[in-house]
């Protein structure tokens, strides 16, 4: 089993990176393969709509990093998504990439566990939560929770790891995030299948 962590922040090794990384050496003890990826600081493009990648599995644009990860979500088993708080909302980045993703290859994504986490000096957290947590829920992901919200707090990653509970958080999140991944594991060898879902309504508001 293998979990995929994104990185939504800009700093290869910052507050995001060390709440991740806590989670990820959880997860190996378990016996969890995992791999951080990062955004970078390179510029990201944003989704446009234009519906190019509908039936393609990737998305049109190839000038970046978003279909990479695309493909290797297909072969994973789980995420976490991670994103640092500016003005109390997730990474600009981390949602471009995240629309992309989901929007291109939900296959790749849909039934499989997943949890999303915050880092920020302050506040800002449960918002940022909050938008990204969106992509999870409207994917029948199984969303991983913790003991708190998935949120950690410092301005440097030693005071993210000073963050006590915030690190323990994390923790028990990779602990409950290994026992869902080992229950599907366990489900799957006794016959059970993730459900089909009913595809075909759609109610429009205006007429």
């Amino acid at each position: 089993m293998k979990v995929l962590l994104f990185n939504g922040s800009p700093r290869a090794n910052g507050c995001t990176y060390t709440a991740l990384s806590e989670i990820a050496e959880i997860l190996g003890a378990e016996s969890i393969e995992t791999e951080i990826l990062h955004a970078g600081n390179k510029p990201v493009r944003d989704c446009i709509g234009c519906g190019g990648c509908v039936g393609k599995g990737k998305c049109v644009f190839a000038d970046d990093f978003v279909n990479e990860w695309i493909a290797k979500a297909e072969t994973a088993d789980g995420f976490v998504f991670g994103t640092p708080v500016y003005y109390a909302h997730p990474s600009g980045r981390i949602l471009s990439v995240m629309d992309r993703m989901f929007y291109a290859a939900v296959g790749n994504f849909a039934q499989k566990p997943a949890a999303v986490i915050a880092s920020a000096r302050r506040g800002g957290t449960t918002a940022a939560l909050d938008a990204i947590v969106k992509h999870l829920t409207i994917s029948q992901m199984p969303v991983i929770s913790s003991t708190y919200w998935n949120m950690v707090h410092g301005n440097t990653p030693e005071e993210t790891r000073r963050d006590a509970e915030g690190m323990q958080t994390m923790r028990n999140l990779a602990r409950n995030m290994a026992w869902i991944l080992k229950c599907i594991e366990a489900g799957k060898q006794a016959g059970i299948n993730a459900p089909q879902a009913e595809r075909g309504a759609r109610t429009n508001f205006i007429r």
